[in-house]
């Protein structure tokens, strides 16, 4: 990046969101911008923001409602669970987004505001439109990211980036993104950062099915799980849930399955996101002939009393697959 474009980059940046994803996306920002830097922060769970803020005093500043963390924010980003809570966050008259930014007793120069939030497109769209009804001078973009909770710790998510590759903006966008994550992908206009992530997660959450079915057919067989997940991976079922978070414990010793199903991305989470992709399927008219049968695995594993909050490859352990493989079950 030129020079006169890195003196210009606001230092003054805001964060709404300190769940399992957001909390680790600040930490790689708060360890990476340039001394003198600021990171405004909230969150309806005050814990997590004193946590930020006790590891990272001189850096991170802890305010009392989104409206706060964008009235001192030059580059906003949010990261929040569903659609409602993106609505609140934005468009709520006394503590939101967009009444900070409509204040006119507060002058404000040009923001950058980034949701990465896996909402359905509709919300979103309509998000941007009442900003920039509000706020001409905002630019909102929405930016999802994949890559688990893995990826937010150690800064290698991808963002999908909703806007063309020659937005005016990119260089900054760039610059921010690629301190909490490896790869940036500019994925064409508004809203299509969402269409691209959903079908991302419909395919990630499919194919997290197919691989606990796989292994617990080819375990029962009698082959060792380390040696069917390398089968896979030497041929064409090679795919990065079989590689890195692997459904069947022990395998991967840093997937979520290896710990207990602990952390990663909840089944909750991908009941929701298989549930907004087959809606944003029935809109474009698309047939997906695995999507019915899909979501209903993550909704039965959701409410499963040995499932409910684990990591999304807890359906290994809901479809009946042997987790204490150590012990040849024939």
């Amino acid at each position: 990046m030129p020079s006169t474009e890195l003196d210009v980059l606001p230092n003054s940046v805001g964060f709404i969101g300190l769940g399992v994803m957001g909390k680790p996306m600040v930490v790689n920002l708060a360890t990476k911008l340039p001394p003198g830097s600021r990171i405004h922060v909230h969150d309806i769970v005050v814990a997590a923001v004193d946590q930020l803020v006790a590891s990272f005093p001189d850096t991170v500043v802890k305010c009392a409602s989104a409206a706060d963390v964008t009235a001192k924010s030059d580059v906003i980003f949010t990261m929040l669970p569903e659609g409602a809570h993106v609505k609140s966050v934005y468009l709520d008259s006394r503590t939101g987004i967009l009444s900070a930014l409509s204040d006119p007793s507060s002058p404000q120069a040009a923001k950058l505001v980034i949701d990465s939030s896996t909402i359905d497109t509709a919300t979103s769209l309509f998000v941007k439109e009442q900003l920039a009804l509000s706020s001409p001078t905002t630019s909102f973009y929405d930016a999802p990211v994949s890559g688990g909770v893995l990826g937010a710790v150690n800064g290698t998510i991808a963002f999908f980036l909703g806007c063309s590759p020659r937005d005016a903006n990119i260089p900054r966008l760039t610059y921010f993104l690629k301190m909490m994550g490896g790869k940036v992908i500019p994925c064409g206009g508004p809203s299509l950062g969402l269409a691209a992530k959903l079908s991302n997660n419909y395919l990630s959450g499919i194919i997290t099915i197919a691989c606990s079915e796989a292994m617990d057919m080819g375990m029962r067989a009698g082959i060792d799980a380390n040696i069917l997940a390398s089968v896979f991976a030497a041929g064409t079922a090679q795919n990065a849930i079989c590689d890195v978070f692997n459904p069947v414990p022990g395998v991967c010793p840093k997937a979520p399955s290896s710990n207990g199903y602990q952390g990663g991305f909840r089944v909750q989470l991908m009941r929701k996101d298989i549930g907004l992709a087959l809606d944003m399927a029935r809109r474009l008219g698309t047939r997906n002939a695995l999507g019915t049968s899909g979501l209903g695995v993550y909704a039965a594993a959701s409410e499963a009393a040995d499932c409910k909050d684990l990591d999304s490859r807890v359906v290994f352990r809901y479809l009946g697959g042997i987790e204490n493989w150590s012990e040849p079950k024939l």
